[in-house]
């Protein structure tokens, strides 16, 4: 495992599957299955049974996780890879397309 590219709070574009070209931010970051959850990206209905908690019953809508590799990070409205650089002592991320310094 190298030092996580993405993190919780960034705002990301999804690059594959069927909610390819979609953007929002990371809710969550799952390091030790190399998935992300994203805002409004990747919805799965659970329907549920009525329970005593839940009387009602009916779906559940939320997002579950997808893997690290189908999203990128957005810079400009549009995606790119991360790489890492040392600035004043710090290690940084930086945008490979356009240099910017993602952080700090």
């Amino acid at each position: 495992m190298g030092a996580a590219k993405i993190k919780k709070g960034d705002s990301v574009i999804v690059r594959s599957g069927k909610d390819k070209g979609r953007t929002g931010t990371v809710l969550q970051v799952l390091p030790k299955e190399d998935k992300v959850v994203v805002a409004g990206v990747n919805i799965a209905a659970r329907h549920r049974k009525p329970t005593q908690e839940n009387p009602q019953g009916g779906i559940d809508r939320r997002e579950a996780p997808l893997h690290i590799s189908k999203v990128g990070i957005a810079v400009d409205g549009k995606p790119t890879r991360v790489r890492f650089e040392t600035k004043d002592g710090k290690k940084v991320r930086v945008a490979v397309k356009s240099g910017e310094t993602i952080d700090g």
